[in-house]
């Protein structure tokens, strides 16, 4: 948003009249326009502090006007774009322009006009910049203000079911990698024995306490194997 007051955000958006959003979409394009030095602009994302978008999701802002000229500022419509943080001339995705029927903001008044976006579900999460204007005109004259020019989050839908899966691989490639050392140096000790070992007389003998020590890791790593399953499996569902 613009370099305003928490204050004057608040007021702008609280205090100010709604403006009628437009049922049909049209295409602005990328108008040249400057702006008029007689509107203040300021932007809010309600209950949004962090600025995440998910992505393929509605998103919305609330714009806040403040006209303290003497003619009506008639708001036509809000577009806004999403670019390359380190380029903005590597443009991103243009996203849906709101078209306002109506919208008069009085001399000496405050108004808010809400803005909903959705960036593209197969956009890759990340930091990116949102690049937000509202077009208007006075006296028949067209302007533009920027209200918003920063960066915002997109995170994908379902991101902490991604974050579980990586956790339950990690877990099982390590209790495989422990599993492989362990029985590596069993294999080792075994080998040793057996070439260091004497010719012994044939008969019963007790069993080796290593396969013993053997199947006691192998239960235990099955049981704690199938208690973490267990367990986000009974989560998820």
């Amino acid at each position: 948003c613009q370099s305003e007051a928490e204050a004057d955000v608040a007021e702008a958006v609280e205090g100010g009249d709604l403006g009628i959003v437009g049922e049909d979409v049209q295409d602005f394009g990328d108008p040249n326009y400057s702006s008029a030095p007689e509107v203040k602009t300021v932007c809010v994302f309600p209950k949004n502090s962090a600025k995440l978008v998910l992505a393929g999701e509605q998103t919305e802002l609330l714009v806040g006007m403040e006209n303290i000229g003497e003619s009506p500022v008639n708001v036509i419509a809000i577009k806004a774009s999403v670019h390359l943080p380190f380029d903005h001339r590597m443009l991103v995705q243009n996203l849906t322009a709101v078209a306002f029927n109506n919208a008069t903001v009085p001399p000496s008044v405050q108004a808010t006009f809400p803005y909903v976006f959705a960036v593209s579900k197969y956009l890759q999460p990340g930091t990116f910049d949102l690049v937000g204007s509202i077009i208007y005109d006075i006296d028949q004259q067209p302007y533009q203000s920027t209200f918003y020019n920063g960066t915002i989050e997109v995170v994908e839908v379902g991101g902490f079911l991604s974050v579980e899966s990586v956790f339950l691989v990690t877990l099982g490639i390590a209790l495989l990698v422990l599993l492989g050392l362990w029985l590596h140096g069993q294999f080792q000790r075994i080998t040793k024995k057996t070439k260091r070992a004497p010719k012994v007389e044939v008969g019963t003998r007790a069993p080796d306490a290593s396969l013993d020590e053997w199947l006691q890791v192998m239960s235990w790593l099955m049981h704690h194997i199938i208690i973490i399953i267990t367990s986000h499996s009974f989560y998820f569902s």
